[in-house]
């Protein structure tokens, strides 16, 4: 049995997952779907990177889970890399979902070179947060108009330090066990601080014809299968 903590990406809480979590405990794992502290229903709770990193510590400790394979999409991925390496023996694997990787001494929008502006303008006009994409974001990424809907009625703002703070690492991603999901609709090739990361021999890469958020809608259950397997081989 492995138990799987579930941090969905930017603007989003633990909601996102509620159609995957049946089919995880239906195979017998544990499920345990987690919302970052200002973000939906912890909306108005301080938040900077470390508290993210806290919050899924926090998580695996307060229920005293064993076996734990920490799920990181998007955003999340920083957070949940920094995460996994404070878990010890707790921990079987990490599984990036198209998500940024965390870089010792880097933050979310070191990552984003033409982006980063576009990201900092956001946050200073939004009162310190990022403020939600619009239908028009989501467009090309293999969602319908009702999956639009609900990102973007579930959707809040992201608080802006915990994409500025810079990560934290104390030894190399690379020795972590991980998968990495990438979502081709979103780009066919994972970014360079990944490619890096799956020359490791302890990286696997899988890919999936999805876009960005195959969370929370219909390649769900693909990714399910994907969550599913890679338990099997742990």
């Amino acid at each position: 049995m492995t138990e799987f903590v579930l941090v969905a990406g930017a603007w989003l809480g633990s909601w996102a997952w509620d159609d995957m979590v049946p089919t995880l405990r239906e195979a017998g794992h544990g499920a345990h779907p987690v919302t970052l502290s200002g973000l939906a229903d912890k909306q108005g709770v301080p938040a900077r990177l470390r508290t993210h990193v806290q919050d899924i510590v926090d998580e695996v400790e307060r229920h005293d889970l064993r076996d734990v394979a920490l799920v990181g999409h998007s955003y999340a991925g920083i957070p949940t890399g920094q995460a996994a390496e404070q878990l010890g023996d707790r921990l079987t694997r990490v599984v990036f979902v198209d998500s940024n990787v965390p870089v010792d001494g880097e933050s979310f929008v070191s990552a984003w070179p033409d982006g980063r502006a576009m990201v900092e303008a956001s946050i200073a006009d939004n009162g310190g947060f990022w403020a939600p994409l619009t239908a028009a974001d989501c467009a090309g990424q293999g969602l319908t108009d009702d999956q639009i809907a609900r990102f973007l009625a579930g959707a809040t703002p992201h608080p802006g330090a915990t994409l500025t703070d810079t990560a934290v690492l104390t030894r190399p991603l690379s020795d972590l066990p991980a998968t990495y999901i990438k979502c081709l609709l979103d780009g066919d090739e994972p970014g360079k601080d990944v490619a890096e990361l799956l020359t490791s021999d302890r990286w696997r890469l899988v890919t999936m014809e999805t876009g960005h958020w195959p969370i929370g809608c219909s390649p769900s259950r693909e990714l399910a299968e994907i969550l599913l397997e890679a338990a099997q081989s742990i």
